[in-house]
């Protein structure tokens, strides 16, 4: 890997960065769409690079069931396997002690799971993680960590948060001897749960091992836990502040727009969510004046495209919001359509970031964003705290209300 750090925001903490990797170059910050089985679902490779991007994410949990090591292997990895040829990061199966939990049992050598479709137990060690990810070829590995929902408490996350640290160690161990350290890059994750004490003795170990890792994580969150009680972004700066300039900085599993550029601005450089996908199935268009619920009635007989302005092959084409109405959720071109709109979406908020700071002007383009997405109904108590805490006042010469909770904007019905 080859990590350059372009331009800094001379308010907050976002950065733009160039992250050189074995399949090509990666501009940071970036969102990375979720390739769980490797694929992005209802799109080909060939349409995913069309739309710009440039890095995805496969699931080592899965593509380990199913096609299995055996096939990957004859194929040369899944890069040839999916027909991808940009850059991968694959996940190391530690989010599934979570997602799985009932079917996974936590021990020092491992997590013993119980496959989902055959009952079959399996043991997925660090040292066999690292092996899977290897077999897949993905540019960016992670170690396997013991996760934990973000809403644990008690003596379970110390434990966990411990047991990362020397998960960690086997993997960089595992990693070293493949020989693979010049193609394949390991990030370390930092957990410890919603405590911050945890979250610092962690960032410490981990910190000392950096010449052995080419990046850092942000692990344990968006998992449930409460935004409006502050403590999702401020574990984010916390470990954003704390973790080395040099090398790139990760948040787990977040895909909304406004927590994405909170985190980008609190100096996160990399994100993944399944939402821009999962939701354009449920025919949800994601905008710049917030998401188009298109199962609505209000859209049956509007011609307009979902967005005017956005360069995405449905909006383009003039495929219109009528139209979506008509077929999403019942057509499979229909999921496809929202789907290529929200990736394109969520890859325009994260070069429009981009662009404006290196521009030197990223605190007014938060505020146009928060603008034009929020309007007059107020915005997010937790993102004006979070930004404030980094030089931006989004309600500078506004008086707007604040919404408690994550503050997260949906259409509800025809009257919305």
């Amino acid at each position: 890997m080859r990590f350059e750090v372009i331009a800094t925001c001379n308010t907050t903490r976002a950065r733009v960065c160039r992250m050189e990797l074995a399949h090509g170059v990666t501009m940071l910050p970036t969102f990375m769409p979720v390739a769980t089985q490797a694929a992005i679902k209802g799109l080909t490779p060939e349409q995913v690079e069309s739309l710009g991007i440039t890095l995805i994410l496969n699931n080592t949990y899965h593509l380990n069931l199913r096609p299995g090591i055996k096939t990957l292997n004859e194929v040369g990895g899944a890069h040839n396997f999916q027909g991808w040829k940009r850059n991968l990061l694959t996940d190391s199966g530690g989010f599934q002690l979570v997602s799985l939990s009932k079917f996974t049992k936590i021990t020092e050598d491992g997590a013993l799971f119980a496959s989902p479709f055959t009952g079959e137990p399996t043991m997925l060690t660090p040292e066999e993680s690292i092996s899977i990810q290897h077999c897949i070829g993905a540019d960016i590995i992670m170690q396997l960590d013991d996760v934990v929902s973000s809403l644990t408490t008690g003596p379970r996350v110390a434990e966990a948060m411990e047991r990362s640290v020397r998960w960690l160690d086997r993997c960089i161990e595992q990693h070293e001897r493949s020989g693979r350290c010049d193609r394949q890059n390991l990030f370390a994750i930092v957990q410890g749960g919603l405590d911050a004490e945890l979250r610092d003795r962690c960032l410490q170990a981990m910190i000392a091992r950096k010449d052995r890792v080419a990046g850092y994580a942000i692990g344990g969150l968006s998992g449930g836990e409460e935004k409006g009680t502050y403590v999702f972004w401020r574990i984010i700066k916390q470990c954003a502040e704390q973790l080395p300039a040099d090398r790139p900085r990760y948040a787990m599993g977040v895909g909304f727009a406004e927590d994405l550029l909170v985190c980008i601005a609190l100096g996160v450089d990399m994100a993944d969510c399944v939402f821009p996908t999962r939701t354009a199935r449920f025919g949800v268009a994601l905008t710049f004046k917030g998401p188009l619920n298109l199962r609505l009635r209000k859209h049956a007989e509007s011609i307009e495209p979902i967005d005017e302005n956005c360069p995405c092959p449905t909006c383009t084409s003039r495929m219109s919001r009528a139209m979506l109405h008509h077929i999403v959720t019942i057509e499979t071109a229909g999921a496809h359509a929202v789907t290529q709109h929200n990736l394109v979406f969520q890859a325009q908020v994260m070069g429009r970031a981009r662009d404006a700071i290196i521009e030197g002007r990223f605190p007014n383009y938060l505020r146009t964003f928060f603008e034009n997405y929020f309007g007059n109904q107020g915005y997010p108590e937790w993102c004006v705290n979070a930004l404030r805490s980094v030089g931006v006042d989004l309600l500078e010469g506004k008086d707007l209300p604040l919404i408690p909770g994550s503050g997260v904007k949906w259409e509800y019905s025809d009257a919305a």
